[in-house]
């Protein structure tokens, strides 16, 4: 066990190395001097932009800088944003709010996704079966920014259900739309995957067996219909909880949640990951 755990952490090291070094690159590449971004369009006393360019390493050549991130980031060093503050405190105070946005997420998916999964497959060549159906293949389909206006427009704006955006310090109804967008899709997937192993195991052998011993239909769905059929359910809940994370950047952007992925785009247009 222990040599499988040193294996698999050397494993991660280049990997991290690796992504670190692409994603540098990648801001490192983009257009712009981000010293001048800083000052908009007043006019830039070179003394002092050469001063900046000094502090924050952006004189020096790629890989001197890159060398320098890693040595920092090794000590949880992770420098001050242009605005003076310390970058780690910044992520400190996003965080929480990206991670109450991916639980709701999280939560709604995993409710309704197996509840509507559940009716599609139990109930299926009905008419709500093919609705359930089409409702889940156009939330995949069609991309979540659009999704997330859609919502916004009708929930927030014509019927003023729920708030438009989400603000500074978002409460749970603030989050309550933001979240419903992002595990829209994840949601779609559950419900498809759910009804799939239900119809599938309808059909086996030990549910027919099961009958033929005298059990009711309700007993048969919950001790063998269900219980073997969310197997795979719960397998895929529990490896979207990084892609919900990793995804709320759009849905932070979207609903102005002050969120780690919002965060990461206002340095990154800033020029700030340099």
């Amino acid at each position: 066990m222990g040599k499988y755990l040193l294996r698999r952490i050397l494993q991660m090291i280049p990997v991290v190395l690796g992504t670190t070094l692409l994603i540098y690159a990648l801001v490192f590449a983009l257009p712009g001097d981000p010293v001048k971004a800083m000052f908009g369009d007043k006019p830039v006393n070179e003394a002092v932009a050469a001063q900046i360019r000094a502090e924050y390493n952006l004189d020096k050549p790629f890989v001197v800088q890159y060398l320098l991130f890693l040595k920092n980031a090794l000590t949880l060093d992770f420098g001050k944003t242009f605005a003076g503050q310390e970058v780690i405190d910044v992520i400190g105070r996003a965080f929480p709010v990206t991670i109450k946005l991916a639980i709701m997420a999280f939560c709604f998916e995993a409710i309704f996704g197996v509840v509507f999964g559940i009716i599609s497959g139990l109930k299926k060549g009905k008419w709500y079966d093919s609705v359930i159906l089409v409702v889940s293949l156009l939330l995949i389909s069609v991309p979540t920014f659009v999704t997330g206006f859609v919502m916004q427009y009708f929930l927030g704006v014509e019927w003023r259900i729920l708030p438009v955006t989400a603000g500074a310090n978002p409460g749970f109804l603030d989050l309550l739309m933001p979240a419903m967008v992002l595990g829209s899709v994840s949601m779609a997937y559950i419900i498809r995957l759910s009804r799939t192993e239900i119809s599938s195991n309808k059909s086996e052998d030990y549910v027919r067996t099961a009958r033929a011993k005298g059990m009711t239909n309700g007993q048969v769905t919950l001790r063998h219909i269900l219980r073997n059929s969310l197997i795979p359910v719960v397998t895929y809940l529990g490896s979207d909880i990084g892609a919900l994370m990793g995804g709320a950047m759009i849905t932070e952007r979207i609903f102005n949640i002050q969120g780690v992925g919002n965060t990461l785009y206002q340095g990154i247009l800033r020029g700030e990951g340099t």
